[in-house]
């Protein structure tokens, strides 16, 4: 019998790519609506405006050679502008699109809005399928393909959701972000699942693709059990970080800076990573949405991250690759 997703998968169920696949990265990009991070959850507080700012993303992400994979949630799909702007860029290849989702603003509203609730997983799970297959259906709907690939919002993976997956027949889920414990706010536990993508089940129906995140640092081979314990006492961990023994480093443009991403992106080719999984959050396309750009000098910040990160993976040959491309290489 299968594990549930949101353990750690049994030994063996490493997904093996062909010699030629070499080192790729995949950027997604959590397309959302614009809310209050720091405020509660609402149904209907939330605006769109941020999606004027898409258009030169995706021109960038062009320049790049990078198919970004906009991961869009209801409010996302049901707007003209928003299916309109990514939609475009889908039609020509240029783009993919799959499922996020966002339980308090996803409709049937039956759960009462809150922290525990946030998390899609620990919804009854005919209600978290409800949800899950009317925003697959919305955005096939809208964007004219079946999305190919999901990420639970906040990572809010639950025990059954792979069976609601493999239902719909969406093969990619990239939810896992590894090396991160959500348990102290309800979610998930993933500091102990593999960073290498892995088939969730005995069928090979379900491929999971984790966030990268990387440990760097002269204890960077122990930080699965030290960095938790000095996570107890915050000031250790910049500690830590600054005498180089340790230092926790996801691959995004939120929170972390490009020096520290070209050390984690060293560590995942030490490792031997055969992809590498990029995001962020689309509201930080425009200042003052999120935490990590609140001005027009730090969005220049992030146009820089990428550059500087996309210019150093391909020194270090790494290239772009796309969901499609994914799905051919370990079908093979």
């Amino acid at each position: 019998m299968d594990r549930p997703i949101t353990e750690p998968p049994r030994p063996g169920s490493s997904a093996r790519f062909p010699a030629d696949f070499g080192i790729r990265s995949l950027l997604t990009v959590d397309t959302e609506e614009e809310f209050d991070w720091s405020g509660p959850f609402t149904r209907d507080r939330h605006g769109m405006s941020h999606f004027t700012h898409i258009p030169r993303f995706q021109s960038f992400c062009e320049e790049l050679g990078v198919v970004p994979v906009y991961l869009v949630d209801w409010p996302v799909a049901t707007s003209p502008q928003a299916v309109e702007v990514i939609g475009s860029a889908v039609s020509a290849g240029r783009a993919e699109v799959g499922i996020q989702l966002h339980p308090w603003v996803n409709p049937p509203f039956e759960e009462e809005v809150g922290a525990f609730t946030s998390y899609a997983g620990n919804l009854p799970f005919a209600l978290e399928r409800e949800k899950f297959f009317r925003l697959r259906d919305k955005i096939e709907q809208a964007f004219g393909v079946p999305p190919l690939i999901y990420r639970a919002g906040r990572y809010g993976l639950g025990r059954d959701t792979a069976s609601i997956l493999r239902e719909a027949r969406v093969p990619i889920d990239s939810s896992v972000r590894a090396n991160f414990d959500y348990r102290a706010g309800h979610g998930p536990d993933y500091s102990r699942h593999p960073l290498a993508p892995y088939w969730v089940d005995s069928e090979r129906a379900l491929l999971e693709l984790p966030l990268t995140t990387v440990y760097w640092g002269m204890l960077r081979r122990q930080g699965r059990w030290i960095h938790p314990l000095l996570g107890r006492i915050p000031r250790m961990t910049g500690a830590f970080s600054r005498l180089g023994l340790l230092e926790r480093i996801a691959l995004t443009p939120e929170g972390v800076t490009a020096e520290e991403a070209l050390r984690g992106i060293d560590m995942a080719i030490d490792d031997r990573l055969p992809l590498l999984v990029l995001s962020f959050h689309s509201p930080s396309l425009a200042p003052g949405n999120t935490p990590y750009v609140r001005s027009e000098a730090d969005l220049e910040r992030l146009y820089d991250w990428f550059r500087r990160v996309y210019m150093y993976l391909d020194m270090r040959g790494v290239t772009p690759t796309s969901v499609r491309d994914i799905l051919r290489a370990v079908s093979h």
